[in-house]
């Protein structure tokens, strides 16, 4: 990676573990924060597809406590330097911001 590249990440000193063949604490909650996403994909999906009126609230707060959980494990690998952003380029957030500004304008009797 290249010095511009440097850059444009976003992120904390990364903590330094073990690279060994063995899962270290970075692997684990890794896997953790991977399968928290798969679990609030899958619970928001069947939210949209539910019925029964009692079970979507049941499932509805499971996926709240799933949403949070996925919210502390990414906090806590940004904290730990191990989850790194990259830095998006201004121009290019301008240019959707006014591309779906539009389309929204053109799709959308609610909004003027």
């Amino acid at each position: 990676m290249n010095n511009s590249q440097n850059q444009n990440k976003i992120g904390n000193p990364e903590i330094q573990v073990p690279k060994t063949p063995q899962m270290n604490d970075r692997d684990f909650i890794n896997e953790l924060l991977a399968t928290e996403k798969y679990m609030t994909d899958s619970y928001s999906t069947a939210l949209n597809e539910m019925s029964n009126d009692a079970l979507y609230q049941d499932i509805q707060g499971i996926f709240n406590e799933t949403q949070n959980c996925q919210r502390e494990l990414y906090n806590m690998m940004y904290k730990y330097g191990w989850y790194k952003l990259e830095a998006a380029d201004t121009t290019k957030i301008q240019q959707s911001h006014q591309q779906f500004a539009g389309y929204l304008q053109q799709q959308s009797p609610y909004i003027q």
